[in-house]
């Protein structure tokens, strides 16, 4: 199945979105020195994304690199575990695009350290999705381009209902009730009314983070409750809409009327553009209480080495000079094929489709207000705290009883992977 760069972003089922299968690129793995005029070879690994013509452009950016040899291979399937298992051979990839690394990779010795691929270009980075990639000071890939989610909503049924775009969690509660009608429903979370694609984007706009900075849990607080019994009382007043032909990585839903707003991605705005011309706004989530701020998920793919690679420099050098040099091509893969946001702050902002309306104010909220899944956020975590939310939501639960048990489950989580640094 092709595989969106938007499904990094989503937090609980995942966005595996089907596409035309694409053929493999052979299975030649790069491990000699037999390239054209004595270069060294190397193999170069991405997923294999829905956008027609990425796979025709990193091919056309690997055949413009002069000092190596690159063998771009598209992986179709699963492809997180076929890097994973990979990397403890040595017949893996050289580059590999990854969701990560992970902290087990990056613990295991399975990646290269590419802090020194940065030591210019770091401040240009947006630190929002650099942070998942750097631990202990170091950085383990370099982040290619951003995804980003961001709500949408209709300018002409906010102004015939009176309402105003919101801006507190409180304001979009009440926004979702009044806009709800027999015919449209005031907002759409997705058609599991949220738990799906939130994650931990409500905790952040309560002013909480999933981890703090020093390793601990950063949701230990009375304000997390409080800001998911809202979500809840979005979903008991009946103004979610539920059960939509497509999800909310779609924006069908919301350009054919079934809803006022709509939790969607940045990929979603051409679309929505063409749909409904200048007949919408865009926002983030929603800050909660007198610590809130307002919450934009952000994700990025990243380029990184495998430390089992024969060209471990070469392997480098091309990183570099393709992630952090070859601005031209970072800009052409983020808005040809789909559209997202450059990885380099100073590219986002000059950007001729990211500069003015609705995609710069949403490059706007990404650099200011943008927030990752942080590293140490385990998969054993994530996976407790989305039961949880499922079961406030849906069924009502106690939020301060389900989250003092996730706090339990992610403190021991913390524990455990930070006895192997």
């Amino acid at each position: 199945m092709s595989i969106s760069r938007r499904r990094l972003l989503g937090t609980g089922v995942g966005l595996a979105l089907a596409g035309a299968p694409a053929a493999g690129c052979g299975s030649n793995t790069g491990r000699d020195d037999g390239g054209s005029g004595g270069k060294p070879v190397i193999s170069q690994w991405y997923h294999q994304y829905g956008e027609p013509g990425t796979e025709q452009a990193v091919k056309r950016y690997a055949d413009a690199y002069d000092e190596a040899d690159v063998n771009v291979q598209w992986r179709p399937g699963a492809y997180d575990q076929q890097t994973a298992a990979a990397l403890l051979t040595a017949s893996g990839p050289d580059v590999f695009e990854v969701n990560g690394p992970t902290l087990d990779q990056i613990q295991g010795g399975q990646v290269v350290d590419l802090t020194d691929l940065l030591s210019e270009a770091k401040d240009d980075i947006n630190p929002a999705v650099l942070a998942p990639k750097t631990y202990r000071g170091r950085i383990w890939a370099i982040p290619q381009v951003i995804d980003m989610q961001l709500l949408y909503y209709r300018t002409s049924m906010l102004k015939d209902a009176g309402v105003e775009p919101p801006r507190t969690l409180d304001a979009l509660v009440d926004a979702a009730k009044k806009l709800t009608t027999k015919n449209v429903k005031g907002l759409f979370l997705g058609n599991d009314g949220g738990p799906g694609v939130l994650g931990g984007t409500p905790l952040h706009a309560a002013g909480l983070e999933l981890v703090t900075e020093d390793g601990k849990v950063g949701f230990d607080d009375p304000a997390a409750a409080r800001t998911l019994g809202k979500l809840r009382q979005l979903y008991a007043e009946k103004s979610l809409l539920l059960g939509a032909p497509s999800d909310w990585s779609d924006p069908a839903a919301f350009t054919q009327g079934l809803t006022a707003m709509q939790w969607s991605g940045l990929w979603a705005l051409p679309q929505i553009t063409k749909a409904l011309g200048d007949d919408f706004g865009v926002l983030p989530f929603p800050g909660d209480g007198a610590d809130g701020r307002p919450a934009v998920p952000v994700g990025a793919y990243g380029s990184a080495v495998s430390a089992r690679g024969r060209h471990k420099e070469v392997a480098k050098a091309f990183v570099k000079w393709l992630w952090v040099e070859k601005t031209e091509y970072q800009e052409d893969f983020a808005l040809t094929y789909g559209f997202h946001i450059p990885a380099r702050m100073s590219l986002a902002k000059k950007a001729a489709k990211l500069r003015e309306g609705a995609a710069g104010e949403a490059v706007r909220y990404a650099t200011d207000h943008g927030h990752a899944e942080p590293l140490l956020w385990t998969p054993a975590s994530k996976t407790a705290y989305q039961d949880a939310l499922s079961r406030v939501i849906k069924s009502g639960a106690n939020p301060e009883s389900e989250l003092r048990a996730v706090v339990r489950k992610a403190d021991a989580e913390l524990r455990r992977v930070q006895k192997k640094s």
